[in-house]
């Protein structure tokens, strides 16, 4: 099982609409580690880690995202694996 750590950053309607709390949800289910903040810009940012299917299904969710959700676009960065993480967080 390849590992993998992604970085994306999700532009629409994504905060004030329980995007980070979702993320988070979805993170852990698929069993990755890592942080989910707002952004200043109003966009939100993830870097997560883990299984490569895992972080593959996490990019396909942040398509849609949550109901209240609409997501415009998402910049998708791939990073070098560093296993840094113990668990899933919204971070400030």
């Amino acid at each position: 099982m390849e590992n993998t750590r992604i970085r994306l950053r999700i532009e629409g309607r994504v905060q004030g609409v329980w995007f980070r709390e979702s993320t988070r949800r979805q993170a852990q289910a698929l069993g990755l580690k890592g942080w989910v903040r707002n952004r200043p810009d109003g966009s939100v940012e993830v870097l997560a880690e883990g299984p490569a299917h895992a972080a593959d299904k996490l990019i396909e969710w942040s398509h849609q995202g949550p109901p209240a959700a609409r997501v415009d676009r998402v910049k998708i960065s791939e990073e070098k694996w560093k296993g840094e993480f113990d668990s899933f967080i919204i971070s400030r």
